[in-house]
């Protein structure tokens, strides 16, 4: 068993907005964090994805529909869906599951 913190692995990421902290093949997890009014650059994924918001407040948006986000949100993204958060009004800390690990089937 292995168990991390939100607030340790923040600390961590320095000014990148995303870091991984755990990683096996069939899944791994991170956390993305965006700044009130920074933009969303990510591109899909060739993986299904889970978001957990755990602070901060926007909205997420993909192709077929948008949703607003906020601190107890969890969002499914299903593998090469487009998707951004955008008019995000307070600091989003989302931890990231993709199943299997990311970057795998690319």
């Amino acid at each position: 068993m292995k168990s991390y913190s939100v607030d340790d692995q923040d600390r961590a990421r320095g000014r990148e907005p995303w870091i991984e902290f755990q990683r096996a093949p069939d899944i791994s997890t991170g956390l993305y964090v965006l700044e009130a009014g920074e933009i969303d650059e990510q591109e899909p994924h060739t993986e299904d994805e889970i978001y957990v918001c755990v602070g901060g407040r926007g909205r997420f948006v993909t192709p077929d529909g948008e949703c607003e986000v906020s601190t107890g949100s969890v969002i499914f993204v299903p593998a090469l869906e487009e998707h951004r958060f955008v008019d995000i009004t307070e600091r989003l800390s989302l931890v990231v599951v993709f199943g299997p690990a990311e970057g795998s089937r690319a």
